[in-house]
């Protein structure tokens, strides 16, 4: 995929549901009573991963080509595979279902592409042992998974790493548990498990960084929007900032406070970020965000703000060069184990483009006021990636090639399709 220089990025767009909502719901809709209708479901490959896993076990599932999706739920028992569950590259899909196999009465195995065979699931096999699954995995605890369900034991866990997908895993578990399961985290992660189960009627405690579900509720099919996913969003949104001139319109946008601190840090850094029809679906907030592009400063991200931005940190890596001051990113070394080495491939990339930057354990530290050029750069097969240097590419001197553009798909299939309609060159 070969990206040419833009002078600015304008007009209007409305992106494909949210991924992490996505998978959320089609879980739970799996597991509840009645038929679940969902409009704008997410396009990407992740999503329809979980789709496939959720049919494989019994659902019945209708997906059309305009981001319907129509599940009817089978309550709480689903049925055995009789094959391997392929998650693909989801690990959403392989942490958060696991939480459901757990409390099934049988085996099942779980299993995905090269990058997700590679990817720490230590994190998820602990709770859900204590809970009284039993599980075995690859070398290292990566897939694939193998998991016998049973009647769970609740669980009080706090969890060592700041994950969302960990938390819903566990609390979707505490659904099969006898009790009261609670969950603790080291910082607050997104809300999406807690705001679904909610959604589809159970009953949700929080009291701070803490979370708890009582087991044995039932839950009910719901019909519901799926908002504009916002990590999708932040790559346009970087762009129109890139360009004094530009002028962006994203409608229909999550906007859930878990997930928004990326305008904060945009308006931090100068864009001018305004947020109106703001609405509440579902527990979910949905708006309209409107980006006018500016001399963008700089930046630094670490401790709970990392946590929160861990998805965006990329494409915010990305343009850190063409920033005044510079970015700095702390205590991010979940990154390492994303679909890849998320870290080092951001190093990689920017000096192949011609940017000063420190690659540290945890972060990195990019300084500002460079000028980058074309290369050739490497997506490792990082939908994340690809998408945050096709943003870099924007503002570069000459053509930039990125390989393994295609990753793209994984969570948005129409990416770079979307970013052309805006471009102006």
């Amino acid at each position: 995929m070969l990206m040419a220089p833009a002078r600015a990025v304008s007009g209007a767009i409305r992106l494909p549901g949210d991924k992490s909502i996505s998978h959320r719901y089609a879980m739970l809709g799996a597991i509840a009573e009645g038929t679940t209708r969902l409009q704008n479901y997410s396009t990407g490959r992740d999503c329809a991963s979980t789709l496939a896993c959720m049919r494989a076990l019994g659902a019945e599932i209708k997906a059309g080509d305009d981001g319907s999706v129509e599940i009817k739920g089978r309550g709480p028992v689903l049925s055995h595979a009789g094959a391997a569950l392929d998650c693909g590259n989801s690990g959403s899909t392989i942490r958060m279902l696991s939480g459901i196999l757990a409390g099934q009465q049988f085996t099942s195995e779980l299993t995905g592409d090269e990058s997700l065979s590679r990817r720490p699931m230590a994190r998820i096999i602990k709770p859900l042992t204590a809970m009284g699954a039993t599980i075995t995995a690859g070398e290292g605890d990566r897939p694939p998974l193998r998991i016998t369900g049973r009647r769970l034991k609740a669980l009080d866990y706090e969890t060592p790493v700041a994950s969302a997908q960990v938390k819903t895993c566990v609390l979707f578990a505490g659904l099969f548990a006898d009790g009261e399961t609670r969950v603790t985290e080291p910082v607050t992660t997104r809300d999406h498990g807690e705001l679904a189960l909610s959604a589809f009627g159970a009953e949700i405690k929080r009291n701070g960084k803490s979370t708890s579900i009582r087991g044995g509720q039932g839950l009910r099919a719901i019909e519901a929007t799926v908002p504009g996913d916002i990590s999708s969003a932040a790559f346009f949104v970087c762009a129109a900032a890139l360009f004094p001139g530009s002028h962006l319109r994203v409608s229909g946008l999550l906007m859930n406070p878990t997930r928004a601190r990326l305008l904060d840090v945009m308006i931090q850094l100068g864009a001018q970020i305004s947020v109106e029809s703001l609405e509440e679906h579902h527990g979910e907030l949905v708006g309209t965000v409107k980006v006018a592009g500016g001399n963008l400063k700089g930046a630094a991200i670490a401790g709970a703000e990392t946590a929160a931005l861990i998805d965006e940190i990329p494409v915010l890596a990305a343009i850190a060069p063409y920033t005044s001051q510079g970015i700095e990113i702390r205590d991010a070394r979940e990154l390492r184990v994303k679909e890849s080495d998320r870290i080092a491939t951001i190093a990689a990339n920017l000096r192949a483009m011609g940017a000063e930057v420190e690659e540290r354990e945890d972060g990195l530290s990019i300084p500002g006021g460079q000028s980058l050029h074309g290369a050739m750069v490497d997506s490792h097969g990082d939908h994340r990636i690809a998408m945050a240097f096709a943003i870099a590419a924007l503002r570069a001197q000459g053509e930039t090639e990125i390989k393994g553009a295609d990753a793209a798909a994984v969570s948005y299939p129409s990416f770079f399709s979307t970013l052309e309609n805006i471009v102006q060159r």
